[in-house]
């Protein structure tokens, strides 16, 4: 019996040895895994206690001296929790999370054994910097690195099995200084868009002090069970299918999208939600996605940093409660040809301290003009920046979705809805009379009653645009489902930040002039409607007319991830991210260098399987069908049957053998192409060259004879579990 018919026999829907998700509220395990500033009041001293909460509030250093009451107080809770170890939790450029376990025991000088934890651990640790990539900052021989504490995202214990893991959530920089993580450019862009939107705001409302990004994250995943996914070299090595033909029930019906979830999946959901409620993962949602097999689960709206520490974590909680249910997760953008993929919305606003949403229209005129304030300056920033938003979501995995039927295209553009747009042309209009005093108290009435109070659902949704407006926030739609959200964000944030410091400069200088405040704000605001409106787009991305029209605008549409990621070293980026203190120019350039690596190997890999896949499994068993069909006809031809009793037979054995003929050829000169592809030095140009020489010009080929093959061929005979097995079997 082959893997294949293995593993569709091991098929369940009971999974031996799977905890039973807990009955009790979530309420009652909330956070229960989080050291929490409720958890540090009971643990720490008053002077701890402070010096943390400075330091999250206000993003002030702790003294070492009180670190260590702070790492004397989380190993009292740990242990009280039965931990015998802590990591530094970071997210180096791998994609992943990275750890190292140390345990609290030691010796000390005369051999005594203790539990030690103090303020050096826990502020500061040396992971070798080289073995991560580093983009050429790191050599081999320059292997020191450095982990950093970040106090503003809480301490927690991970649970893996019976052993337990304190988790302290840190930057990673290497020795001379620059950023070698995701999260540390965040840090920083958050605190650049901080200080730009607080002195906009201070022009309404001058008690604001702290701005603060706030992210709600949507989770699309497909499920696939653990034993059909282990009979599929691609999925294992690649974690999307190379091969595999439509099955004849796809998502054309829509009776999955929103329908009753399966059991075992179930199950699978109810257990990783409760691991992620003791984490301080406010998960909300969960549902069928519209293609089968295709699930979403999405959170509470957090702080930017928080939020996008708990994606990560999540997707870590996701795969490894799964084998408990023999399943796999596949967090892969395109893991099915002819069904939707998997993206990661990133729904994202800013609030300030005063406890306003600023992409929220308030119940006054001047509540109203900070939120067309904030509002325009978005859609600038988008504007002048599309090509980095691009950079920002390119990747191998997602180019194999974006312009696909369910997500945005590579164009950047941003979706209003008609009220909004009818807002912004009315300013528009304007244009040929400069606004004066006489116009204040119109402007003021006006802007009131033109937009609604509740926009929520006076906006209707596009599903089609990367970058919506969605009633009180902008949905970034266009994120792949296995990145790491602090890439866009850090990216988001920072154009915002550029943008309003910008239009702060441009309101200061008219009123300078004599203008009056909220004039001169409204005519900033109409000069940048004037200057952005072409990114706007309210019509349907997925139609060939939208890209017409995007040419026509001079959009930029850049459909492959080398050279979307020339954005991100171009002068213009290197200015913008040097000057709002976020990257420097050797980082964006190593950033570059890294991304452009992980893009060939990413293909290289996928190459690879096609040719193990096509050579090992699909040849073989095409030829194997291949002799039982000239057996056939050869007994026919025996029995003296004219040849019309056996032409079908010879037409499928011509098709057959058509059809491995044209495999095995391209394969092997794919390899070719392969080996030409390795020889280039430049990064840039060999990862350009493994897109249009070995993916572009192979892959689609390739895979159109093997699906082929796997209608013709006997089905007894086909290894590989099918779309229809992997799909709809449970």
């Amino acid at each position: 019996m082959s893997l294949r018919f293995s593993a569709i026999g091991s098929i369940t829907n009971e999974a031996s040895g799977v905890p039973t998700p807990s009955s009790t509220k979530i309420t009652g395990i909330f956070n229960e895994n989080v050291f929490t500033l409720k958890t540090a009041r009971e643990f720490l001293s008053d002077e701890a206690y402070k010096s943390l909460i400075t330091s999250i509030r206000g993003g002030k250093k702790i003294d070492r001296s009180v670190a260590n009451q702070i790492a004397n107080g989380l190993r009292a809770w740990a242990e009280g929790k039965g931990v015998t170890h802590y990591t530094h939790w970071f997210q180096p450029l791998t994609g992943t999370t990275a750890e190292k376990h140390d345990s609290f025991f030691t010796l000390k000088g005369d051999g005594t054994a203790i539990e030690e934890f103090d303020g050096a651990a826990l502020i500061q640790q040396e992971p070798d910097a080289s073995s991560f990539p580093s983009g050429g900052l790191r050599a081999t021989f320059e292997a020191r690195g450095y982990t950093a504490w970040d106090p503003s995202s809480p301490a927690f214990i991970i649970e893996i099995g019976k052993g337990k893991t304190l988790c302290i959530p840190t930057i990673f920089v290497s020795y001379t200084g620059e950023s070698l993580d995701y999260k540390a450019p965040l840090l920083k862009a958050l605190e650049a868009l901080n200080k730009s939107a607080v002195d906009v705001c201070n022009y309404f409302d001058k008690n604001v002090t702290k701005v603060t990004a706030t992210l709600g994250w949507e989770q699309e995943y497909f499920v696939v069970d653990e034993a059909l996914v282990n009979a599929r070299p691609d999925l294992v090595q690649c974690g999307r299918t190379v091969f595999g033909a439509s099955p004849a029930k796809g998502q054309q019906l829509e009776d999955h999208y929103f329908g009753s979830i399966p059991e075992r999946v179930y199950a699978f959901m109810r257990d990783f939600e409760s691991e992620s409620y003791k984490l301080g993962i406010p998960l909300r949602t969960r549902h069928n996605e519209v293609a089968p097999g295709q699930y979403e689960c999405a959170p509470i709206f957090e702080e930017v940093n928080i939020a996008v520490d708990h994606n990560i974590l999540l997707m870590d909680v996701m795969s490894r409660v799964a084998k408990r249910h023999k399943l796999v997760v596949l967090f892969h953008e395109k893991p099915f040809a002819g069904i939707n993929g998997s993206g990661k919305h990133n729904n994202w606003s800013m609030a300030t301290d005063t406890g306003v949403n600023l992409l929220a229209p308030g119940k006054t005129p001047k509540t109203n003009l900070m939120f067309l304030t904030f509002f325009v300056n978005i859609i600038k920033a988008v504007h002048d920046h599309a090509d980095i938003m691009r950079a920002a979501i390119a990747s191998a995995p997602n180019d194999h979705r974006l312009g696909a039927n369910e997500a945005p295209p590579a164009i950047i553009s941003v979706f209003v809805g008609q009220y909004l747009s009818k807002v912004l042309s009315d300013v528009e209009a304007r244009v040929s009379t400069k606004f004066d005093e006489q116009d204040e108290a119109i402007l003021k009435l006006d802007l009131h009653r033109s937009i609604p109070e509740l926009m929520l659902d006076n906006t209707d949704r596009n599903r089609t645009s990367p970058f919506a407006f969605t009633g009180n926030k902008f949905e970034f739609r266009a994120v792949g489902s296995s990145a790491n959200c602090a890439i866009s964000m850090t990216v988001l944030n920072t154009i915002m930040a550029d943008t309003l410091k910008k239009f702060k400069v441009d309101v200061d200088a008219l009123i300078e002039k004599g203008d009056k405040k909220e004039i001169a704000i409204m005519q900033v605001i109409q000069k940048y409607i004037v200057e952005s409106k072409k990114v706007l787009f309210e019509g349907d991305g997925y139609s060939d007319e939208w890209h017409h029209e995007a040419e026509r605008r001079g959009l930029p549409n850049l459909k492959t991830t080398p050279v979307a990621l020339d954005a991100m070293v171009s002068e213009k980026a290197k200015k913008l991210f040097e000057s709002n203190g976020v990257y420097s120019h050797t980082e964006l350039e190593a950033r570059h260098e890294i991304e452009l690596e992980k893009y060939i190997k990413k293909v290289q890999i996928e190459a690879r399987i096609m040719g193990d896949i096509a050579l090992n499994h699909i040849i073989p068993s095409a030829i194997k069908y291949q002799n039982e069909l000239l057996k056939n006809v050869n007994g026919l031809k025996e029995a003296g049957l004219p040849e019309s009793a056996y032409s079908s037979q010879l037409d499928i054995l011509k098709a057959v053998s058509e059809h491995i003929q044209v495999i095995h050829t391209k394969v092997h000169q794919m390899v070719e192409a392969r080996k030409i592809a390795n020889n280039i030095e430049n990064t840039r140009t060999k990862a350009i060259a493994y897109e249009s020489q070995v993916k572009s010009a192979f892959f689609d080929e390739i895979r159109y004879n093997v699906d082929k093959l796997e209608h013709l061929v006997d089905d007894d005979i086909w290894t590989l579990p099918k779309y229809r097995e992997m799909l709809f079997l449970r």
